[in-house]
């Protein structure tokens, strides 16, 4: 089942449940996460919690897309009580990439950082059921302020080098009453990245990632096939400019789910009831690494048929916002 927020033809926040050319929107709900509430409380799956629910009128999706009615899957009404985070090097083509920015002066032939923590994946990502893997690489990008919806626009701060498309599959979650973390589904994900600055050194990783990010149109509730196939596209002035095929799912990955699930979940501070989570699982796939430079107003779409319709966003050069000893003592 896909799952949709929208904002309707009289403006009002709705959950609904794709149909092909249409939405079928939900009763009783304004938000996907007071649907997981509901489904926590009685004990459902999300799809079968939104089938009873089903009647609450029709709304045309592709004009809902073109009318930019269409929301986040999932989002929190309290920003600071959504956490935006992710894991790198976590599929199999993405060590190459992140290898040739990372890669010590000298011509030694010592394995970089990049590659240290990706063969410890291969080696230890993929524990048994109930065991810990080893652990992957983790990053924070910001809270519910940060997140960005199907059209809308990704800055690129003054102080940037780089604003890069990522496309990945991201997965979303709420924390239950219990302190458990429920996950909701998956969704189509551009965790944008600012990659010039991370090439400088790896220690920039941390700055690289402080930035927007983009999720949708749809969440997929329930299992994903092993292996998903898609597209990542850079249009300019009409035209693309870049495309290359990318492959994520559980398949294409050195690390299972569970496993990055449980080193994002095992600290306490991230099962505080009520949040909602959105984590990142990374990329094998970046126009950098083919040496594109992205320009104000490029649009990128990433699109997977398993996800539905594509994500689409816009490039936004903004001014400073901020300058230099801004700070003032009290």
């Amino acid at each position: 089942m896909h799952i949709v927020q929208i904002t309707d033809s009289k403006n009002r926040r709705r959950v609904g449940i794709v149909d092909g050319a249409s939405i079928a929107v939900l009763k009783k709900v304004s938000r996907t996460i007071e649907l997981a509430g509901l489904a926590i409380k009685q004990g459902r799956t999300l799809a079968a919690t939104a089938k009873t629910l089903a009647g609450g009128g029709i709304e045309n999706y592709p004009a809902a897309l073109k009318e930019g009615r269409v929301l986040v899957p999932a989002d929190h009404p309290d920003p600071a009580h959504c956490l935006i985070t992710g894991t790198g090097l976590t599929h199999l083509g993405s060590a190459a990439a992140r290898d040739k920015m990372h890669q010590k002066l000298g011509g030694s032939d010592e394995l970089t950082d990049s590659l240290k923590i990706f063969k410890m994946g291969l080696e230890g990502g993929k524990p048994q059921k109930g065991k810990a893997g080893v652990q992957p690489e983790w990053f924070y990008k910001g809270d519910g302020s940060w997140l960005v919806g199907p059209g809308g626009k990704l800055e690129r701060p003054a102080f940037a080098l780089d604003g890069g498309e990522e496309p990945e599959m991201a997965a979303i979650y709420l924390i239950g009453p219990t302190g458990k973390p429920h996950r909701l589904g998956f969704a189509l994900g551009n965790e944008y990245s600012d990659h010039i600055m991370e090439r400088q050194n790896y220690l920039y990783l941390a700055h690289s990632k402080l930035r927007q990010c983009a999720v949708g149109p749809e969440l997929v509730a329930g299992k994903l096939p092993p292996s998903i196939e898609g597209m990542s596209r850079i249009r300019r002035k009409g035209a693309v400019i870049w495309a290359k095929p990318f492959l994520t799912g559980p398949a294409n990955m050195s690390h299972t789910i569970a496993n990055l699930e449980y080193h994002h979940f095992k600290y306490e501070g991230f099962r505080r009831p009520g949040d909602l989570h959105i984590h990142f699982f990374g990329t094998g796939t970046l126009s950098i690494a083919d040496g594109i430079a992205t320009e104000d107003g490029d649009e990128f779409e990433i699109e997977a048929p398993a996800f539905g319709a594509p994500l689409r966003n816009r490039l936004k050069a903004v001014k400073e916002r901020y300058k230099p000893d801004a700070v003032k003592s009290l």
